[in-house]
């Protein structure tokens, strides 16, 4: 049993409107919590991440915060950050202020908000990028249950990380992202002693004909059979578009889609730019309050 009940707040992240994008739960004042406790409450709620705010340092105008999958800790994910900051922002402070700071395991995290045709945007900074293995396609067609001509040979399957590490994994098309699933066992023997241990596709195109790129996300590994919605692997998108150059342009602004298969229709912005090996990538969307409450 808890010592005191906790408030907390359910939001939806990178939506277009409630009961779009991904789900993330935010807990408040959760100092006196201990690790073990914070997990299970993870996993009671099974949603891809649930945060945890601790006290505020009110002299920095900064705050402390943890992030769980039902399986684990991280150190960075996207939508929890951008989704806390926006509960801390709107439901906490309810403030004006334009800025909210996020001290997490992998540093800080500003999330910057602006008002764009009367909604409001959120945008995270992200971390330089690590590029890590390059894979052979055949390897990871076997994996995904595609055949191999499905994955873009013009540019490689590599690991690649602005805070979690995934294996990045261009397609031919929308038909190869549609039929696309993961063999587990394959899966489960292949990362067991790799640095990245998540898959992202992506493709080209998508199925609304209103956005640039469409994604799947397959973080297994923690617990998460598919993600609808995940800003820290679109940044890893982001550097890995300029690092290859893959839309001839060393300045990235586009729209992405994620979360179609599982009828959690999000979308996503990046932002990016490439000069003498610094990369300035950002991550964009919206919130949207679903529910509130107390923890017993």
């Amino acid at each position: 049993m808890i010592e005191s009940k906790l408030s907390y707040f359910i939001v939806d992240v990178f939506g277009s409107s409630r009961y779009t994008g991904n789900q993330l739960a935010v807990f408040e004042n959760c100092d006196s919590l201990k690790d073990a406790e914070m997990q299970k409450i993870a996993r009671e709620l099974n949603f891809s991440e649930t945060t945890f705010i601790l006290l505020k340092n009110s002299e920095k105008s900064e705050y402390n915060v943890r992030i769980f999958t039902p399986l684990e800790e991280l150190e960075f994910a996207g939508h929890p950050v951008l989704g806390t900051a926006w509960v801390i922002k709107n439901l906490i402070e309810k403030s004006n202020q334009s800025e909210i700071k996020l001290n997490l395991k992998v540093g800080q995290i500003p999330v910057k908000f602006i008002q764009n045709m009367g909604e409001e945007i959120g945008w995270m900074k992200q971390a330089q990028p690590c590029f890590g293995e390059i894979y052979p396609g055949k390897i990871i067609a076997e994996i995904i249950n595609l055949p191999e001509n499905f994955i873009e040979n013009r540019f490689p399957v590599q690991e690649v990380s602005t805070g979690l590490p995934v294996i990045v994994i261009p397609l031919t098309g929308l038909s190869a992202l549609e039929e696309a699933s993961v063999d587990t066992e394959k899966y489960f023997r292949f990362i067991k002693n790799k640095w990245a241990k998540t898959i992202y596709l992506f493709s080209k195109s998508s199925f609304s004909g209103k956005d640039d790129f469409s994604v799947r996300f397959f973080p297994i590994y923690l617990g998460i059979p598919e993600d609808p919605a995940t800003g820290s692997a679109a940044g890893c998108l982001t550097a890995y578009l300029l690092k290859y150059n893959y839309l001839n342009s060393n300045l990235i602004d586009l729209k992405i889609e994620q979360g179609v298969q599982m009828k959690r229709n999000s979308n996503l912005f990046i932002k990016g730019s490439l000069q003498d090996d610094d990369y300035q990538i950002e991550v964009g969307g919206k919130v949207f309050p679903v529910a509130e409450g107390v923890w017993v």
